[in-house]
């Protein structure tokens, strides 16, 4: 009989624990990559660039093949992430911010730190924010709690280091600022692992000018670019360390992305040209995300997705309903991480500043924008080799956008087109042929 009420009070001491665990909220990390391509880790395909950490990462979750950008640069592509919102509707599309423009995250605007925060979460953003450069536009009064790192790309003057509102070092010793982002990270989560957490950690790097720390120069086969990536992987093996080892991995959600294609370097893959663009190297980026206990392991995905789809996801796992009062873009991917599931998208749009450049739908996408060189030719105009319907890709078949299906589809060009006008109407896009040449 004691043996049996012993047994009675174990079980009943586990389903309360696992009740408890079941009740806890979660943790949310979010690492963003800067300028890092499609194909610069080792799970994407990378044979000079060694990731082991990200690829461990990958392989205890799930990776994405069809993940994009919001925007094809920086600044709109972070407020896309960090609204959930195509960055039009945001006016982050003239250009990206500096620190002599005016252009800046309005404080208006429902961040995931902000939404978060209301429901007693701890927030952090440690790296590089890019969303406008005065006081009063700082992280700070976005929903983070504690700001660590630099306003803006490390290639714009003054670079400064800040820690919350005050400059702690001017100029920046950049070769340890992968190390010293991954520092206070570490810190941050010791310090909250009794508390929810909402960590942001967007890396400086791999955006030029490039440096890297004795400790990991000359260690890659793809020269100073792939030294500085490999410490990045290096940074994101000592967060999910610490998750492991402070017993927090199985609460925790852990994304990593990047902020856009690659620059001057950096891999696209198999996909054609790079960042500023509307073709999929431009926007196409690396999607993974780890937590043992919800998504399973050993899975990937073709689902096409956003980044704007990272604050529903966020805010339905944490079980927190999104802003009602501003149309959200983004969709939850709680199906495709927890269960394999489609995509939750109709139609995403990708596009070059204010004007919707690309319209991607199942297996295909039509394009009518696009840079090459210096110019900005328009296939959307029947003065156009191509026009006026643009260029139909069937990415299944032809990832590289090399062959254009646009007459032998008409229905599905018209499908598109349609879809194109709507998005146009929607989101207040304006149209190439009246804007030739603003770049």
């Amino acid at each position: 009989m004691l043996k049996f009420r012993t047994v009675i009070l174990l079980f009943s001491a586990l389903c309360c624990s696992f009740l408890f665990a079941q009740n806890e909220k979660p943790n949310f990390i979010v690492v963003m990559a800067d300028d890092l391509g499609f194909g610069d880790l080792g799970i994407y395909g990378s044979a000079l660039i060694e990731t082991p950490n990200l690829d461990r990462m990958a392989k205890e979750g799930i990776y994405f093949n069809s993940f994009y950008a919001s925007a094809n640069v920086c600044t709109a592509s972070r407020g896309g992430l960090l609204t959930g919102r195509y960055p039009v509707r945001l006016n982050l599309v003239a250009d990206v911010a500096r620190p002599s423009n005016e252009i800046h995250l309005y404080e208006s605007e429902i961040t995931i730190a902000e939404a978060l925060k209301e429901e007693g979460y701890n927030t952090a953003l440690i790296g590089k924010w890019h969303l406008g450069s005065r006081v009063d536009w700082y992280p700070l009064n976005h929903g983070f709690d504690e700001f660590y790192g630099a306003l803006h790309s490390n290639d714009m003057t003054p670079f400064k280091l800040y820690r919350d509102d005050k400059v702690i070092e001017d100029p920046v010793d950049q070769t340890t600022i992968t190390q010293r982002y991954t520092s206070e990270a570490l810190s941050f989560i010791e310090k909250n692992q009794e508390n929810p957490f909402f960590l942001y950690i967007p890396h400086s790097f791999p955006h030029v000018p490039l440096f890297v720390s004795e400790e990991f120069e000359g260690k890659s086969e793809a020269g100073l670019y792939g030294d500085v990536v490999e410490t990045i992987d290096w940074s994101m093996g000592e967060i999910l360390n610490k998750l492991e080892d402070l017993g927090l991995d199985d609460n925790t959600m852990v994304i990593f992305t990047s902020d856009n294609g690659p620059w001057f370097e950096g891999s696209s893959g198999q996909y054609r040209d790079r960042k500023g663009s509307s073709w999929e190297g431009g926007l196409r980026v690396p999607f993974i995300s780890r937590w043992p206990s919800v998504i399973p392991g050993g899975q990937h995905t073709s689902a096409a997705a956003m980044n704007i789809d990272i604050l529903p996801t966020i805010l339905d796992f944490a079980n927190i309903q999104q802003p009602t009062d501003r149309p959200i873009d983004g969709k939850s991917l709680r199906e495709i991480l927890t269960n394999n599931g489609n995509t939750p998208h109709e139609v995403l749009y990708l596009f070059n500043n204010d004007r919707i450049a690309g319209v991607r739908k199942g297996k295909w996408k039509l394009v009518v924008e696009s840079f090459y060189r210096s110019s900005l030719p328009s296939f959307d105009n029947t003065d156009s080799y191509y026009g006026p319907n643009g260029l139909l890709f069937d990415l299944e078949k032809d990832p590289g956008e090399t062959y254009s299906y646009t007459r032998e589809h008409p229905n599905i060009v018209n499908e598109l087109r349609a879809l194109l006008e709507q998005g146009q109407t929607k989101l207040n896009s304006g149209i190439l042929p009246n804007m030739w040449n603003r770049l």
